[in-house]
């Protein structure tokens, strides 16, 4: 079978696996945050936190239980790094240091899983399992509670009550996460990916040398690591070592599990407004998006001429997995930038201009396509209120957008939103590259050194994860900057989407009539698609003209 209809194929049963998915995790999803009923489980964990589990929350207290929780758990994983060496199956690992400790853990409590460490010659098991795998499920949980928010906000009317933080996040993590993942990490074992609790092993490689490898509970992270978009690796190599990726089968599998919860959650965001048409509309702009990406890197991957040897090779295989090759690597990179993953199987360094400038513009975008477990919902749904504000502007009246009007304070709270990503990409990069010690981490100089470095902060503050990988980012002022920039990138958004969902559930529901805009139809898809287009490039363009437009047109 040659590489192009292989490609075809693992295209075609991915897309084929993630329509079967559609329906019932979608409508799943959406009986979990509609029920009236709490599992006995349940009950219980609402009684060991104080919670009043049949008790609404106006969006400032829910916003309140969201920043309370993060910063909980950013203090205890903080100080998990810092005392592991104390710890049980620390396997003899050091106290990880105070400036990685707090990039760590705000990396991880905010979702992003960005990485200045190698984890097997960094972390212990207890660690990586107690630590890191815990805020993977209850980041992701967060994400998906928040959007649920914000419908809400659309579905609800004259209240200020826009659901309860703490039973969101219960009943996503046991619900919904910790079951696939229980599933999947069964899979992944059978498939090859390893799960144990070994420390290292020198071995003899097939060439005489000496090398150390060490064991670990690999494949129950790995599960939610990509079903919660979180992108941690187990190893420095991430999704390329063969202990967490071992076959062509694990790796269609995990991109699988890195989308099938963001492209299910517009059939939860039909269901639960009363319209599956407006999850299709949503729906249909992920997928043009997601398409046309894969699309534009796999040519860029195969045929660009910007590489004179790649050219004659056939392809750029440089950075790339082998046992993948370009079609799985390109597929696994525009769905870990595109959903705020940022686990990797091949080098995004290495990619061509075209290539890797598009896997930067996918976490540009704003993750929304179809972007993190929740995360990418909200992102989009944000930009469908400004779309719809915009065909306000243009025949002269006032927006509405499944029932509600959008006045000047909606409109705020959705610019503020666009608004935030965009300041944290560009002060961050702007400020990196003003300090000649931090250009110095650059591995390359000119055009694809500032790639690099705007690399680092889109995926920051994007909460992705990724990296292009020449940056030396484990310094204390990157640790510091980027740590502080996956907060801002977090929570502020967070914030907006929340008072925009409060401001929503206050209204009265407007009669739809004869002016009012159609949001389900594909005129919609096409204007909703233009507005993220023009408003990413726009904002996006001269940075991306000084990064990888340059080096291409080079």
């Amino acid at each position: 079978m040659n590489d192009t209809l292989a490609g075809w194929l693992q295209v075609i049963a991915l897309m084929a696996a993630l329509a079967l998915s559609f329906r019932p995790l979608g409508d799943h999803l959406a009986r979990v945050l509609t029920t009236g009923r709490h599992w006995r489980v349940e009950r219980l964990v609402y009684r060991a936190g104080g919670v009043h589990g049949d008790a609404d929350q106006s969006w400032p207290v829910y916003l309140r239980s969201v920043l309370a929780f993060s910063v909980v758990s950013m203090l205890f994983l903080y100080a998990f790094l810092r005392l592991q060496n104390h710890l049980l199956l620390s396997l003899g690992m050091k106290p990880v240091a105070a400036d990685l400790s707090f990039n760590t853990a705000a990396s991880f409590v905010t979702n992003t899983d960005w990485q200045a460490y190698s984890g097997e010659s960094t972390l212990g098991h207890l660690v990586q399992m107690a630590g890191l795998a815990v805020q993977n499920f209850t980041s992701a949980a967060m994400g998906i509670a928040v959007v649920a928010a914000l419908i809400r906000g659309f579905t609800r009317k004259t209240t200020d009550r826009v659901g309860n933080f703490w039973v969101d996040l219960t009943r996503i993590v046991l619900r919904v996460l910790l079951p696939i993942a229980f599933v999947f990490a069964i899979v992944l074992v059978a498939a090859g990916v390893i799960q144990n609790f070994h420390g290292a092993h020198a071995i003899t490689t097939v060439a005489g040398g000496h090398q150390s490898l060490t064991g670990g509970p690999v494949a129950s992270q790995e599960t939610i690591k990509l079903l919660g978009t979180n992108g941690v690796g187990f190893y420095n190599a991430n999704s390329a070592h063969p202990f967490e990726n071992p076959n062509a089968f694990t790796n269609l599998i995990e991109i699988y599990l890195m989308l099938v919860i963001a492209f299910s959650l517009p059939r939860t965001f039909g269901a639960m407004v009363g319209d599956h048409r407006q999850g299709y509309a949503i729906l249909a702009v992920m997928v043009v998006i997601w398409a046309a990406s894969v699309a534009v890197v796999t040519a860029n991957e195969l045929y660009s001429v910007s590489s004179t040897a790649g050219h004659a090779a056939g392809a750029m295989m440089e950075g790339k997995e082998t046992r993948f090759g370009i079609w799985a690597s390109a597929l696994f990179a525009v769905s870990t930038t595109l959903t705020s993953c940022g686990a990797a199987n091949s080098s995004h360094d290495s990619y061509t201009p075209g290539g890797g400038g598009m896997t930067i513009f996918d976490m540009m975008l704003g993750e929304i396509a179809p972007g993190g477990t929740g995360s990418g919902l909200y992102g989009i749904l944000m930009l469908a209120v400004v779309a719809v504000f915009v065909a306000g502007l243009m025949v002269g009246r006032t927006p509405e957008y499944l029932g509600k009007k959008l006045h000047a304070r909606e409109m705020k709270f959705a610019s503020l939103y666009i608004l935030t990503t965009p300041v944290l990409v560009l002060i961050g990069a702007g400020l990196a590259m003003a300090l000649p010690g931090e250009r110095a981490a650059m591995l390359n100089k000119g055009a694809h050194g500032f790639s690099e470095v705007l690399y680092a902060f889109t995926s920051a503050a994007n909460n992705n994860g990724s990296a292009f990988a020449g940056l030396s980012a484990n310094t204390v002022w990157y640790n510091t900057t980027l740590g502080v920039v996956m907060l801002l990138g977090r929570f502020l958004p967070m914030v907006f989407v929340l008072a925009l969902a409060g401001s929503l559930a206050g209204q009265q529901p407007v009669p739809v009539t004869a002016g009012t805009l159609p949001t389900h139809r594909p005129q919609f898809v096409g204007l909703l698609t233009g507005v993220i287009l023009i408003v990413v490039g726009l904002t996006y363009f001269p940075a991306l003209a000084l990064g990888p437009l340059a080096e291409g047109l080079r």
